[in-house]
């Protein structure tokens, strides 16, 4: 009997839920009868997704970088899923805010940790000859990880070092946007010409990166710890994981691509050139770029010793 008073409060629930949609609760109850069972595979869209992986040379090792690439991005968009609840969330609430960026902190561990896949796991002999056909594609071209940055800070805190004194106070979205630091690892410093792979990707992504940051604007994860009460702002528990955040984002993260960088590309006397053009050597290490997610929760030596000591324990102080 009681099971039966909890069906009917069910179906008075669901008549309830579907009253304004033009159906009766007996049209849905059909359908629900005639639905196939749900699989595994079918929900996840397995055939398909196994599907994805079209190395464009015989080389065994190159569906290895395509995987570890594709699922690269899928962390990239579960750490971007946490950001956007973070930026739509209106209440001022530390708990809230800590539980989202320790997540976001064990999608970057698991990144990071994973990345002896890309150092380890590929013959350097197969990687050196199926790169050149994938050219001019590059990483530098992931315009989830552009996204992250634009979620977790204002856009000024991601001009490059170079320029952040010399624009006005008052500069617009689209003028930061043309200096921040990133575009300096794809632009030849001689002649100031942008790559090909530059070129495509702003062509791309630009407006829509624009429209993200403006989206954003005043609600990004560092504007939201801004706004904490103040007794919350200094929450060690907080402050810790938004510590890790950035170093995971703008330190650990660059670095374990210039392990790579190093053992697939480095050569004595002179490195090789990245697959779209880019300056690997200045343009990955966290030392030469100085981008803070949240610089205020730093003193000025930190700030200045930004990614050095990493840098100095793996590669050795230069």
């Amino acid at each position: 009997m009681e099971q039966q008073e909890r069906i009917n409060e069910q179906l008075e629930k669901l008549a309830e839920k579907y009253k304004n949609s033009g159906q009766d609760l007996s049209s849905y109850l059909d359908g629900l009868l005639y639905q196939r069972y749900l699989t595994y595979w079918d929900y996840i869209h397995l055939d398909t997704l196994l599907s994805l992986q079209v190395p464009r040379t015989h080389f065994p090792d190159e569906e290895i970088f395509i995987m570890y690439h594709q699922i690269t991005e899928l962390y990239f968009k579960l750490i971007l899923h946490e950001f956007k609840q973070v930026v739509d969330h209106n209440a001022r609430d530390v708990d809230f805010m800590i539980e989202k960026v320790n997540r976001i902190n064990s999608y970057y561990k698991a990144l990071i940790s994973s990345f002896t896949i890309m150092i380890n796991g590929m013959q350097k002999e197969q990687f050196l000859q199926f790169r050149m056909a994938l050219l001019p594609s590059s990483g530098f071209q992931s315009a989830q990880y552009r996204m992250i940055e634009l979620y977790a800070t204002p856009m000024e805190h991601l001009v490059h070092i170079s320029d952040r004194d010399k624009l006005p106070d008052e500069a617009s979205i689209e003028a930061l946007y043309e200096h921040i630091y990133w575009k300096k690892g794809a632009t030849d410093r001689k002649t100031g010409e942008k790559t090909l792979t530059l070129k495509q990707f702003e062509y791309r992504y630009t407006p829509r990166l624009i429209r993200i940051t403006k989206q954003v604007e005043g609600k990004t994860l560092f504007h939201k710890f801004q706004n904490l009460a103040e007794a919350d702002k200094k929450n060690p528990v907080l402050l810790d994981a938004l510590k890790k955040l950035d170093q995971n984002a703008n330190v650990n993260w660059p670095l374990v691509h210039m392990g790579s960088a190093h053992r697939y590309l480095g050569r004595k006397g002179k490195a090789i050139e990245a697959t779209g053009g880019t300056n690997w050597k200045e343009y990955l290490p966290p030392g030469f770029q100085k981008v803070s997610f949240f610089p205020d929760i730093y003193s000025e030596k930190e700030l200045n010793d930004w990614g050095k000591q990493w840098v100095d324990d793996i590669f050795g102080a230069k």
